[in-house]
Order: C-alpha cells, then structure tokens, then sequence
C-alpha cells in the first residue's frame, strides 16, 4: 500500500525507494530524519487521551498554533485541514506538541525548512483526500516522516498513506454515524487501538497481549482497505515458503555485492 501512495505522489514530494525486492521490503536512501512529527488532520477525531477530539472536549481551543471554534462535534470536519507538529520523543519519552513558531524557535528546523515540510505535507494530505474520495473513503488524518538526504534536499521517508499512519473513514457510512454521535466504520488501526483504550491506559499501563481474534480482526481490516484504497485485489502468497525465507532470499543479491 505504501508504494502504491509512493508512485502517485513523487510529483508532490520525492522520496526514499530505491527499490522493492520484495512485496514486505522496501530499499531507502539514507535519510537524516527530522526531528518533528508531522500530522494533518481533516476532521475533529481520535480516541487517545492526547488526541484533538479529547482536548476539544476538555474545553482546549488553541492547540498546534491553531485556534479551533466552539460548537464543533465530535468527528465534524475542520473548517480547514490543520498540521497539529509534535516533537519527536526518545528513550520511551512522550511526543510533546509544538506550534510553528516553537519548532523554529527551539532550533528543530529552519524557517524555509518547515515552509517547505508544511506546504508538502498539506499537499500531501489534499492528495490523499482527493484519490480516497474517489475509492468511497475519507482520509480523516496522517502522519508524515520527513527528511533529508546528503544534498540537504527534503523526502518523505517511512510509509506513506496506510492504515499504520492514516485513518480512513468508508463514506457511505459517515453521515449517518455523525448525527447518531457514533464512530463511523473505519479502515485504520483503532481497532487495535479502540481494544487497548478500553482496558489501559497505553501511555501509562502495560499494554495487555492482543488476542488472537484481534489480530485477525486487523489482517481482514488491512486487506480490505489495500484492496478499497488501490482498487487492486489482494493476492496472498500460496507458496508454502516462510516470509522470512522468502525476505532473505529476494535480499540475498544485496547483501552479496
């Protein structure tokens, strides 16, 4: 899923393939990643403590360098697609949120540097938006990793567009969800997260082992949204060979220059 969004948004930002040996390995350029977690978001959503719906409703308004108006309901579109930066945490630390001026002032990047991961970033996301539209979905949020390469010039690295990084609502089903205050039906992985949110706190509490039904649960959900978001049908791999097996010996050239 992440290279079908690789090939249809090289226009709007380069990034890091050099090439896919296998259908579960991608080979990336080196890249200097930025020290800056970048996220879109199109609508009021989420299920974590630290998520913009849960400040909302605590009564926050000014978050992100962005001022949000009274009155908005619970997974109600934005009046405009908003970047909501965090820093990047190490050493088990938390994400901490940042406005632009913070990001600048605090030396994580330059001023042109966030201009030009801002201005990708939402191109990135209206891209996404516009192409999820069309398959009958909507692309509520995600998450970019930006960096730079030894020229200096900045890629988006990582993943792009997937349910790892995005959620995505099934359109036909979000109106209804929305006057009934209900979550509307999902391609992403709240299904994981929704499990865990209910019996811990994720941020605090150890996480407790994922039942086998749940992940399942998450494979269906992800073969589902590859097929909805690239229209291509998913074909599982009937070789009787390992993915690990398989991985090793489609990388075996590389390792053998």
């Amino acid at each position: 899923m992440a290279r079908f969004w690789f090939d249809h948004t090289a226009d709007l930002c380069p990034n890091h393939v050099l090439a896919y040996p296998d259908p579960n390995v991608v080979i990336g350029k080196h890249l200097t990643i930025l020290p800056v977690e970048v996220v879109v978001r199109g609508y009021l959503a989420g299920t974590t403590s630290t998520s913009v719906l849960t400040q909302y409703k605590a009564g926050v308004r000014q978050m992100y360098g962005h001022t949000l108006p009274d009155g908005l309901r619970d997974n109600q579109v934005l009046p405009a697609p908003i970047i909501t930066p965090t820093s990047k945490a190490f050493d088990g630390g938390h994400d901490e949120p940042l406005t632009p001026q913070e990001i600048v002032s605090q030396g994580l990047l330059t001023q042109s540097q966030w201009d030009e991961v801002s201005a990708k970033a939402l191109a990135l996301f209206a891209r996404g938006q516009k192409m999820a539209a069309e398959r009958g979905l909507i692309l509520v949020d995600t998450k970019y990793e930006f960096g730079t390469d030894e020229a200096g010039h900045i890629l988006i690295g990582d993943e792009i567009h997937t349910p790892d990084s995005s959620r995505y609502w099934i359109a036909s089903g979000y109106a209804a969800a929305f006057e009934t205050g209900t979550r509307p039906p999902s391609f992403d992985k709240d299904v994981i997260r929704s499990w865990v949110a209910a019996r811990c706190d994720p941020y605090k509490d150890p996480i407790p082992e994922i039942p086998a039904d749940m992940i399942e649960a998450t494979s269906k959900v992800y073969i589902e949204a590859f097929e909805a978001i690239t229209g291509q049908k998913f074909v599982p791999d009937l070789s009787g060979e390992t993915p690990l097996a398989r991985v090793r010996a489609n990388l075996a050239p590389y390792f053998s220059k």
